[in-house]
């Protein structure tokens, strides 16, 4: 977790400051604003001078799972912590693990935990991450935690594995269709253009000369068609990394119609994954809670978890915030409500994410069976919309040539 400052009102109206950590900005503002508090300003510590602010990026997430199954083998075999890692950074081939393995030797071996030396690389270490070390730090389990941080980084890099191998064609051939329609509007329109000017065809057929046109503009004014896109690119960049514009954001991601239920299967697959993750390491429920919220990926469904999370400190049982919610579908509300008065909560968010993994499995592969089809016909109707066009004239032509020389 990070370290951040904060300067709050209470509801007095007296303004406190105040030091704590939490797993982003964002959580930290729930938290106080549930709390009954006015955050009027947040910022984060600097941690330290060794490494840059943030540390020193991302870490691919396969070598992260390898590195945590290596880590928890060598703590298991009874190999100190200092030397665990010592080895390990001279193991890996990630320049930027290595460096981040370096920074953690020095820093755990001139005595500072674990967790928080891995929290001062936010970038490479989720929260998730740090919950887990952090609480196999406190039972004495660090290698159990470490093999539970192997398994899950496992599942989520063969999920993203899967959704990329299944949208690798149907990208193929949306490229392939892109560049095919580029060269006959900037090529063979022109061609066809030139062709009909030497004929003196005056009136063309309007699809003809809708083409003609969009083939000049294509031609003489592509620059404005990249700065255009530049532009737009900024401009949502800038919108979503606002809160109200991440927020309409991430509703839209799961309104959108076809992808957005996608999108929710995939937000409740890693919700009960991560959630149940965390519990059976033995993380308290409402710091597991907040650790959720921070890594769902979905800002909507990140609300619901904390506002969940309040109703929970506040004596309900977890199902009836959920429920209350409209984020989590029946089954997950009912699943979790039958973990809960069970006593085996962490095993049914464990069928939850199976569940929901494997739904998000068979929903790409039915997307991607009815995306290919739909794209090859789309393909076929451009072009052959172009050819067709750009023959209308020389009918024209072929019939005034008949008519003359009768």
């Amino acid at each position: 977790m990070a370290t951040f400052s904060y300067t709050i009102r209470d509801q007095s109206g007296a303004t406190r400051t105040g030091k704590t950590e939490a797993e982003n900005a964002e959580i930290l503002r729930k938290r106080l604003s549930e709390e009954g508090f006015q955050v009027v300003e947040i910022s984060q510590e600097k941690g330290g001078t060794r490494v840059p602010s943030g540390g020193y990026g991302k870490v691919k997430l396969k070598d992260l799972s390898i590195f945590s199954r290596q880590f928890s083998t060598m703590l298991d075999a009874g190999v100190s912590l200092v030397r665990c890692l010592d080895v390990l950074q001279q193991q890996t081939n990630n320049a930027k693990l290595r460096k981040i393995l370096v920074d953690l030797s020095a820093r755990v071996e001139s005595g500072e935990s674990l967790s928080r030396s891995m929290g001062r690389h936010p970038k490479a270490f989720s929260p998730l991450v740090l919950g887990l070390i952090r609480a196999g730090e406190v039972g004495g389990v660090l290698e159990e935690s470490l093999q539970r941080i192997s398994h899950f980084l496992e599942k989520d890099v063969e999920l993203r594995r899967k959704i990329t191998s299944a949208l690798t064609y149907p990208v193929i051939v949306l490229l392939a269709a892109t560049g095919i329609v580029i060269f006959l509007v900037s090529w063979l329109v022109p061609q066809f253009a030139s062709l009909f000017a030497e004929l003196g065809v005056k009136d063309m057929p309007a699809p003809t000369q809708m083409l003609i046109d969009l083939s000049a503009f294509v031609t003489q004014r592509w620059w404005v068609m990249i700065i255009s896109l530049v532009v737009i690119i900024v401009a949502y960049r800038l919108f979503v990394s606002t809160r109200m514009g991440r927020r309409v954001a991430d509703r839209v991601k799961l309104r959108i119609p076809v992808f957005g239920g996608l999108h929710h299967k995939i937000v409740m697959a890693r919700f009960s994954r991560t959630m149940g993750t965390l519990l059976v390491s033995g993380v308290p429920i409402l710091q597991a809670m907040e650790t959720v919220a921070g890594v769902v990926g979905n800002s909507v469904v990140s609300d619901a978890v904390m506002e969940s999370r309040a109703r929970i400190r506040e004596g309900e049982r977890i199902a009836d915030p959920l429920q209350r919610s409209k984020m989590f579908p029946p089954m997950v509300v009912h699943m979790v409500g039958v973990g809960e008065e069970s006593g085996s909560l962490d095993q049914m968010l464990t069928k939850i994410a199976d569940f929901y993994e494997g739904e998000v499995e068979s929903t790409i592969a039915s997307l991607t069976a009815a995306i290919e089809p739909v794209m090859i016909v789309l393909l076929g109707f451009i072009v052959g919309f172009i050819v067709v066009s750009m023959f209308l004239p020389m009918i024209s032509v072929i019939q005034n040539l008949s008519g003359s020389s009768e």
